[in-house]
C-alpha cells in the first residue's frame, strides 16, 4: 500500500510539471541562448514605454541571470538597468546577488580620498577647516537626514572640522535624482536641508555634465 501511495505522488507531480504554463521555458539545451529569444532596442522601447518616461534604450544584451534580457536605458543624465523575461512579460528591476553572497559582508575597499572631487560637493562648516569629511547624501533618505542633524552638532563644536556632502541618490527613492541635481547645482546646504524637511525643491538648472552618475559610481566603488 505504501509503495503505490508513493507511485501515485510521482505520476501526479510527474503529470502537474507536464502541464504547467513555461514550465520549461527556459530550460537549457546547451546552445546559444540568442538564437532563440531576440529583443531589439525597438521592441524594448516599445514594451517599456521609454516615451511616457521620456527615457531612451542604449542596449539590449543577455543577463548573466538564464532567461532574462538585462536593458540599458538612458532618461537624461541617468543610467538605469533592469532586465526583462524571455517570454516579454515581466519586467523585473533591482539588483542581483549571489546565494553564495548572501549574509556575507562586502570586501572592504581603501579609497585615495585625494582622488575624490570635491568640486560639486556641498560643504557644511568652513571650507579652510583643517579637516575634512567626505559624506555621500540621498536627499530623500531618512537615516541621511538624522545624520545631518549629528553633523550640525560637530560643526558646532569642532570648527577645525568641515563636511564635504556629495549627493547620491539611491534608486528605491525615484525623485533623489533630480533632487540631488538641484541642490549640487545651488551647492546648497539649505535646499539640503530642505529636502529633508520634505519641502518642494525648485528645477534644477544644470549639476554637470554626468555629475550625479559619476557620485554614484564612485559611491558604489566602480568609479
Amino acid at each position: 500500500m505504501k509503495r503505490m501511495k508513493v507511485l501515485a505522488l510521482v505520476s501526479a507531480l510527474a503529470i502537474a510539471v507536464s502541464y504547467a504554463p513555461g514550465a520549461w521555458a527556459f530550460e537549457s539545451k546547451g546552445g546559444n541562448c540568442a538564437e532563440c529569444h531576440t529583443l531589439s532596442n525597438e521592441d524594448a522601447s516599445k514594451l517599456l514605454k521609454t516615451d511616457k518616461f521620456k527615457a531612451q534604450v542604449k542596449e539590449v544584451r543577455l543577463s548573466p541571470v538564464k532567461g532574462l534580457w538585462e536593458v540599458e536605458l538612458v532618461q537624461g543624465e541617468k543610467v538605469i538597468i533592469v532586465h526583462v523575461d524571455f517570454a516579454k512579460k515581466t519586467l523585473i528591476e533591482g539588483k542581483f546577488t549571489e546565494l553564495s553572497e548572501l549574509g556575507e559582508p562586502k570586501p572592504l575597499r581603501k579609497v585615495d580620498v585625494k582622488g575624490i572631487p570635491l568640486e560639486n560637493a556641498i560643504i557644511l562648516g568652513d571650507p579652510k577647516a583643517e579637516k575634512k569629511v567626505i559624506v555621500f547624501d540621498d536627499p530623500d533618505c531618512p537615516y541621511c537626514a538624522r545624520l545631518h542633524e549629528e553633523l550640525k552638532k560637530i560643526n558646532a563644536e569642532r570648527k577645525d572640522i568641515a563636511f564635504y556632502i556629495k549627493m547620491y541618490p539611491l534608486a528605491i527613492h525615484p525623485n533623489a535624482y533630480e533632487k540631488s541635481k538641484a541642490i549640487a547645482c545651488k551647492k546648497s546646504v539649505k535646499l539640503l536641508e530642505d529636502a529633508f524637511a520634505g519641502k518642494k525643491l525648485p528645477k534644477p538648472v544644470t549639476a554637470g555634465p554626468g555629475s550625479m552618475d559619476n557620485n554614484i559610481r564612485l559611491a558604489e566603488g566602480s568609479a
